[in-house]
C-alpha cells in the first residue's frame, strides 16, 4: 500500500454507506482513499478518481498501511447486515472489534486529525424497545447497557474505546449512532439486506412475476424509523466537523410499522399484495425510533428526507436490479 497523503480515508468504502460518502467527498474536490476487504468487483460503487484498495482492516498492519497519510478517517467497516444476519451471526459481528481497535490504533500512530466512528441504534438498551409505540431513544438510553446481542455490544464497546482514545491520547473522535440507513446502491438480496431493500425486492418480484403474494417477518407491527442515505452522508460529515464529543443519534424520527413500510412501497409500485406472516422469523426489538432533540439543539438540523420520497428512489433502483437479475 502507498502512504501518499490524502484528505480522507473511507474504511469500508466498498459498502453501501461508504460508497455514497466517498462519492460526495470526491464531488467536493477532496482526495479520497477507499479501503474494503471485498474485491473491488464486489463493491457497490467504485470511484475511478479515488485511491481504491483491497485490504483486511482487522489486521493491524493493514489498518496502519491504509491509514498512513490520511488527514481524516471515516470508520464504517463492519461485518453486518439486516436483522436476519445480525441474529444468526453474533460472533462474526463481535469480531469487528478487531477492525475497530486496529483502526483507532492506526489513527493514533499517524496523528489523524479527525476520526469518525459509525455506531448504531443497536447499542440502545433492549428494555426500552419492547413496545411498538416506543418512546424515541435518547442518547442517554444506551446506559445501563443492554444492547443488541453481538452486533450492538461490539458497537457500544467501540464507542467507549473511541472516547478513551480521545481522553487518553488526544485523538479527536466523533461518533454517530445510525438508525436504519437505506437507499439505492446497497445490499438488496442474499440475506444481509435491511428491511427497506428487502421490502422493495419482494414487491418488485411480485410486480414482475404477477404473483401478488409476499411473506413478512413477524406480525408486521414492529416499528422502526428509516434514514435515507443522503441525510446520512450529510449528517456524518457535519458531526465529524463539529465540536461534539459525545455519541449522537443520526436517524429519521418518522416512525412506521413494517406493515406501513410495505404499504408505502405497494403504493409506489401500484399493486396490493396478499400478506403472509412468519412469526418464527428474526424480528429484532419491538419498537425503535430516534429522539432528535440533541441533533436539533446542537446543529439546528435533523434528517428530513421523507420515507415516501426515499423509498420511491430506492424502489426504482431495486426494481432494475431484480429485473436485470432475472434476465
Amino acid at each position: 500500500m502507498t502512504a501518499r497523503p490524502v484528505d480522507v480515508l473511507v474504511a469500508g468504502g466498498g459498502g453501501f454507506i461508504g460508497g455514497h460518502l466517498a462519492a460526495d467527498l470526491l464531488a467536493q474536490g477532496k482526495s479520497v482513499r477507499v479501503v474494503d476487504v471485498k474485491p473491488t468487483d464486489e463493491w457497490y460503487q467504485v470511484h475511478p478518481d479515488a485511491e481504491n484498495l483491497e485490504a483486511d482492516l482487522s489486521l493491524l498492519d493493514a489498518a496502519e498501511a491504509a491509514t498512513a497519510g490520511a488527514r481524516e478517517v471515516y470508520m464504517l467497516a463492519a461485518d453486518m447486515g439486516g436483522m436476519g444476519f445480525i441474529e444468526n451471526n453474533k460472533a462474526l459481528c463481535m469480531l469487528t472489534v478487531l477492525t475497530s481497535t486496529h483502526m483507532l490504533q492506526a489513527a493514533k500512530k499517524y496523528d489523524v486529525e479527525r476520526y469518525f466512528y459509525s455506531s448504531s441504534a443497536c447499542v440502545y438498551a433492549a428494555d426500552k424497545q419492547t413496545d411498538t409505540a416506543v418512546t424515541a431513544l435518547r442518547e442517554a438510553d444506551a446506559y445501563p447497557a443492554m444492547p443488541e446481542d453481538g452486533y450492538g455490544w461490539e458497537k457500544l464497546f467501540s464507542e467507549r474505546m473511541a472516547r478513551h482514545f480521545t481522553e487518553d491520547f488526544g485523538l479527536i473522535t466523533r461518533t454517530a449512532r445510525y438508525h436504519n440507513v437505506y437507499g439505492p446502491e446497497g445490499t438488496w438480496t442474499g440475506g444481509r439486506e435491511k428491511a427497506p431493500a428487502a421490502v422493495c425486492r419482494k414487491i418488485a418480484e411480485a410486480v414482475i412475476s404477477g404473483r401478488h403474494e409476499l411473506e413478512i417477518w413477524g406480525d408486521g407491527e414492529q416499528t422502526r424509523s428509516f434514514m435515507y442515505i443522503d441525510d446520512c452522508v450529510r449528517g456524518s460529515q457535519m458531526i465529524l466537523a463539529s465540536d461534539l464529543e459525545d455519541p449522537i443519534n443520526l436517524g429519521s424520527a418518522e416512525l412506521v410499522s413494517i406493515n406501513q413500510l410495505y404499504s408505502i412501497v405497494e403504493e409506489i409500485a401500484g399493486i396490493k399484495c396478499e400478506r403472509k406472516y412468519d412469526l418464527s422469523a428474526p424480528q429484532g426489538v419491538r419498537g425503535r425510533n430516534s429522539d432528535n432533540t440533541m441533533i436539533n439543539e446542537v446543529f439546528g438540523w435533523e434528517p428530513s428526507i421523507s420515507l415516501a420520497d426515499g423509498l420511491a428512489k430506492t424502489y426504482a433502483w431495486v426494481y432494475d436490479q431484480v429485473k436485470r437479475a432475472q434476465g
